[in-house]
């Protein structure tokens, strides 16, 4: 039997009565879009305009304006310590670098100098002395060459390796063997009794003052223009970090001015402390700047001047000496450039006058009893020396070559005793302006001492200072 498929009845609806006829159903409603976002603002340009004008909407009201008056006062007081404490800290280094290395290294070139003079008036007295030379000129020589040589290792180790002076320790280190040899070859034909022993002797010479000499004054130049440069440096007028200090001493007066003019009263204990903190800043830069000046000059003008025309006399001092020697050595075999007269007796002539105009200008130079005293004894030594060696030279013109050898390296009637006692005058007088260069210059650096940590740290307090008076102002709107 056959069923039919079965279904599933239909759930049951609402009750429709009977004869009621059913509406269809309304459409469905189209979806509502959201409106369009509005484009965000350039990433950056937003934030500005946004940070302008809330800058804008804060000056507007005395709370606002009192913010951006105390961040403009504590910025400008920072600014002033920091810009003073850079620009004294480089004048403090310069000024310690005059005390401690240019003007050491300038004193070293010039000993240099004078140690490769005196070793050549030495190796030539120790050669007029015969075979036997003396022990003590002996040592002079070995002195004076061991004195070159370290002082030349000590200038290699503060100089620049790519600077002149760098360039004339090099000639001098390669050129100061070679002298040596020619000497100690002159030396050893002088025992033999050979002849050649002279010749050497005027290579040597030819060399020292061909290579070694000019070497050692451009190195002496050097480090004096170097000198020179930190000197300027040291003393120069900070005029920035003064201009900074007198602007925010205007900035700090026109602020309280304006908080007497809105409050009445007369003073603001914040902005005075941070006004107070500005003017010690500003009157110790420019004391302490004026002191250094002051002690800087005066180690310029009293020291560093007097030592340079002393060296200049002791120099021309030596040379003359060496040339002296030189000219019983070569016995008129050594012509100037006319050949008319002997090489050796004219440059000790000119060395002598040299000689002569430096010590008058030291006399000037001195500034004390102590300075000048030393000089004047090489004045008077000095014009014995010159009679002295007229006479030795008129007793060689008339033969007596032994008699002319007596006066000039003899006993203390000789040249070489006058010569003594002209180098002792000057190596005090050096000492003595040694002296007070070092003093006068210490006193200068002195000045600086602690300006640019005591400069931040009175920025420091004078921004908190002022930051505290605005505060203060502020307190009052809350």
């Amino acid at each position: 039997m056959t069923h039919p498929p079965y279904e599933r009845p239909a759930p049951p609806g609402p009750s429709v009565p009977p004869g009621t006829t059913t509406a269809p159903a309304p459409p469905a409603a189209p979806p509502v879009a959201p409106p369009a976002a509005a484009p965000a603002p350039p990433a950056g340009r937003g934030a500005l305009a946004s940070g302008m004008t809330r800058l804008r909407a804060a000056a507007t009201t005395e709370p606002g304006r009192l913010r951006i008056l105390g961040a403009v006062l504590a910025a400008l007081v920072v600014a002033f310590g920091a810009v003073t404490a850079v620009e004294v800290a480089y004048r403090a280094a310069a000024a310690d670098d005059v005390v401690t290395r240019s003007q050491p290294l300038s004193a070293d070139a010039a000993h240099i100098y004078r140690s490769l003079a005196d070793a050549d008036t030495a190796a030539a007295s120790g050669f007029l002395a015969g075979a036997q030379e003396p022990p003590d000129v002996r040592k002079r020589y070995e002195d004076d060459i061991a004195t070159a040589a370290r002082l030349l290792v000590r200038a290699a180790a503060n100089t620049d390796g790519s600077s002149q002076s760098a360039r004339e320790i090099a000639t001098l280190n390669e050129q100061l063997p070679r002298y040596t040899g020619l000497v100690e070859r002159a030396r050893a034909a002088n025992r033999q009794g050979l002849p050649l022993g002279g010749a050497y002797l005027r290579y040597a010479n030819q060399r020292m003052t061909s290579y070694l000499l000019p070497a050692a004054e451009r190195l002496y130049e050097a480090e004096t223009a170097r000198l020179a440069d930190d000197d300027r440096d040291a003393r120069a007028w900070p005029w920035l970090s003064l201009a900074a200090g007198l602007l925010v001493l205007v900035v700090l007066a026109a602020a309280q001015r304006r908080a007497y003019l809105r409050t009445n009263r007369v003073f603001n204990r914040g902005l005075l402390a941070a006004t107070t903190a500005a003017t010690l800043v500003l009157l110790w830069l420019a004391g302490g700047h004026a002191l250094a000046r002051a002690g800087l000059d005066e180690a310029r003008a009293h020291g560093q001047d007097s030592l340079k025309v002393l060296n200049e006399a002791r120099i021309n001092s030596l040379k003359a000496r060496a040339n002296e020697n030189l000219t019983l050595v070569a016995r008129g075999a050594v012509l100037t450039d006319d050949g008319k007269k002997d090489k050796y007796e004219t440059e000790y002539g000119a060395g002598m006058g040299r000689l002569a105009s430096a010590l008058d200008e030291a006399h000037a130079l001195a500034d004390d009893t102590a300075g000048r005293a030393p000089v004047s004894d090489a004045l008077r030594w000095v014009g014995e020396w010159r009679e002295r060696h007229t006479g030795a030279r008129q007793t060689d013109d008339a033969g007596d070559y032994d008699g002319a050898l007596a006066k000039v390296i003899g006993g203390k009637d000789s040249t070489g005793a006058a010569f003594d006692r002209v180098d002792a005058a000057l190596r005090k007088a050096l000492d003595h302006e040694q002296d007070e260069f070092t003093r006068a210059a210490e006193r200068g650096r002195g000045a600086l001492t602690g300006l640019p940590a005591g400069a931040g740290a009175l920025a420091v307090l004078g921004a908190a200072g002022a930051i505290m008076g605005v505060n203060r102002r502020l307190a009052e709107y809350r």
